[in-house]
């Protein structure tokens, strides 16, 4: 492995985009630790440490930690991923986003163009929200309560939609100036490393646990074998295709001669990625988020949060079934069996003993739907595991969930990025066999 990494920097190239990419990830979490003005951090903690199982926790997932701290970044990259959302699923109902997505280069810029300016109007949105959020909180201090902004109104209201926008702004540059030159999926990483920047906490957290008594080294190391197996798994379902053989026929056009080649159709297992469960997620903790929020005092919405609590039968029942829900609803959505059918059509492609166009459109359909329900099953139990392991073991850490899955398909797509490079100019690759290596 030491030997695949000092190949990397023997090309000049790769040598740059990884320094490149390194660089603009040292500014991210260097931002992170930069507060907005007029907001007590230590108070806010507080509220975050008391309010995990909320819609706030799971945003300060993705914000990194930049929520609980109200940090210039305090927004993160949410709302570019939800901007990014919106126009895929108005791609599906505007009849002028989908003209726009099949028009090629141009068609992508406009809707990036778009996604930037929804990014701007969400955080605007958002930071107002925030801000209005943050001024009605109080936290307990001894026989009394202490407020987390110490000076409300107007100015720190203009300050803090100000300050949020432009830290989501400079953060959504920062993706894109990585993804154009630097290595992997910018926005991707962002997110990535803000997940991995807890690993080191967690890592002396439970070393201190394990110094002091508290935990088990034997349930220790039992724990550190189910943790390999199941992020095995989940690199098994992330790379989980069933491929549909796909037959070219020849086309003579001109002198030259076109098609007549085998190939095939990869349809993913998890196609909707992490989507699923950040929309269930987003779902069922709106109740718990609502009650924090505006029902404090009402005893039906306490009731509603007791009943939905992470760690109750009817929560997990319910989260499952809405993930599987989701994992359907979001494929249909960013996958068209019958575009995809007609495509095959228009250039000489068929499935061999499927007759084209409806046939085929309905064949792809039925695959589609019959390994989405695995899929879908898989990312219910991943994401039940975290409240399982910590409600039934007292495991002082986070494993599994959206996190998961992101730190593993993020890793994977950066690493056959890499692998690219490497193999186009003769070095080996980080795999000597595998799907990784297929990728030339």
């Amino acid at each position: 492995m030491i030997g695949k990494i000092q190949n990397i920097f023997k090309i000049p190239e790769l040598r740059r985009r990884v320094l490149f990419t390194l660089a603009l990830l040292v500014v991210y979490r260097i931002g992170s630790h930069v507060p907005t003005p007029g907001v007590d951090t230590a108070a806010l903690g507080y509220f975050f440490r008391q309010n995990q199982g909320t819609l706030f926790g799971l945003y300060d997932l993705f914000a990194g930690g930049n929520l609980s701290k109200a940090t210039i970044f305090a927004l993160g990259i949410m709302p570019n991923i939800s901007a990014s959302i919106i126009l895929q699923l108005l791609t599906a109902v505007i009849p002028y986003f989908e003209r726009l997505q099949k028009e090629g280069e141009e068609g992508r810029r406009k809707i990036n163009q778009y996604t930037r300016y929804g990014t701007v109007v969400l955080s605007i949105i958002q930071g107002y929200g925030i801000s209005i959020f943050l001024e009605s909180l109080t936290v307990p201090v001894g026989d009394q309560t202490a407020p987390v902004v110490p000076v409300t109104g107007w100015a720190f209201r203009f300050l803090t939609v100000l300050t949020m926008t432009s830290g989501t702004v400079f953060i959504m540059w920062l993706g894109e100036q990585i993804t154009e030159r630097g290595i992997g999926n910018g926005i991707s990483l962002i997110i990535f490393i803000g997940i991995v920047a807890q690993f080191p906490i967690d890592a002396l957290t439970t070393f201190a646990m394990l110094r002091a008594g508290t935990l088990s080294p034997f349930l220790m190391a039992f724990l550190i074998i189910v943790m390999v197996a199941i992020t095995a798994a989940v690199i098994m379902i992330t790379q989980g295709q069933r491929r549909i053989p796909v037959q070219y026929a020849k086309r003579i056009v001109g002198r030259k001669v076109y098609g007549g080649q085998s190939t095939h159709i990869p349809l993913r297992v998890n196609t909707a990625g992490v989507i699923p469960i950040i929309f269930a997620q987003s779902v069922l903790m709106f109740p718990s988020t609502a009650a924090t929020m505006f029902f404090r005092n009402s005893e039906a919405f306490q009731s509603l949060t007791n009943l939905f609590a992470p760690d109750t039968a009817l929560y997990n029942i319910a989260y499952s079934v809405v993930i599987v829900f989701f994992a359907y609803f979001y494929t249909a959505i960013i996958f068209n069996p019958a575009d995809l059918a007609d495509n095959m059509r228009k250039y000489g492609g068929f499935i061999p003993g499927i007759r084209p166009g409806k046939r085929t459109s309905e064949y792809i359909d039925r695959i589609l739907t019959r390994i989405t329900l695995p899929g879908g099953i898989f990312l219910a139990l991943i994401t039940i595991l975290p409240i399982f392991l910590i409600s039934r073991f007292n495991v002082p850490f986070y494993f599994g969930g959206t996190s998961l899955l992101i730190v593993v398909g993020v890793g994977l797509d950066t690493l056959q990025q890499i692998e690219s490079h490497l193999l186009m100019r003769h070095y080996d690759g980080f795999m000597k066999k595998g799907r990784l290596r297929g990728r030339r």
